[in-house]
């Protein structure tokens, strides 16, 4: 594969992001809790096949992605994103703005299958066949593998079209006003994520 780029710690500052309409974006971490794990890997596509890869070592300091990410004008898609938007926050003190999340839509629109995975969306929505082998490999190495890389683009590549097709059913099943109110709620699930609230909706 050879339609990406890599950058330490931060986008160019003249980067071509700054114009997309809209971005798709994953993280790859250490672990699962923000307070305690790495951010390694940031993935962010704008719907054509290049691929920007954002490599972290240490240092959280990224101005130039916090503003791509921050700006309202421009729709972010994410596949969970209350994963990534947490590692966003506390690494990169990054509040992002304008979400579309692909795995909140299938869950509210697609309410005939529980399987609402990435590679399900991906096989079922637009007939992709997607590997998620490398999914639990390591992140924190110095240099990735080809298929690391691979790995890595793919969860970015083909959210916009899954976006897409999700956005005809929620349109035909009249659930686009419940969606974006869910999808506007993930910043302060995120809060609560992180102030050790879990769940306080429970029972």
């Amino acid at each position: 594969m050879k339609n990406y780029k890599f950058y330490l710690s931060d986008l160019d500052a003249k980067t071509s992001l700054k114009n997309a309409s809209s971005i798709a974006v994953d993280g790859e971490f250490s672990g699962l809790d923000p307070k305690t794990d790495k951010l390694h890997l940031l993935q962010l596509c704008d719907g054509t096949n290049f691929v920007h890869l954002i490599k972290f070592e240490g240092n959280y300091n990224a101005p130039n992605l916090k503003e791509v990410l921050e700006n309202g004008k421009i729709k972010k898609i994410f596949h969970f994103g209350r994963a990534d938007l947490g590692f966003l926050k506390e690494h990169l003190d990054i509040n992002v703005k304008n979400i579309f999340d692909t795995k909140i839509a299938s869950k509210i629109c697609r309410k005939f299958t529980n399987n609402h995975g990435l590679k399900d969306l991906c096989k079922d929505l637009i007939d992709v066949k997607l590997d998620k082998e490398m999914q639990t490999s390591d992140w924190g190495k110095e240099h990735y593998t080809d298929e690391q890389i691979q790995y890595a683009a793919n969860d970015v590549l083909h959210l916009h079209k899954i976006k897409t097709e999700l956005e005809k059913i929620l349109t035909r099943e009249n659930k686009n006003e419940i969606a974006e109110k869910c999808f506007q709620f993930l910043e302060t699930r995120t809060a609560l994520d992180l102030n050790g609230l879990g769940d306080i909706f429970e029972h």
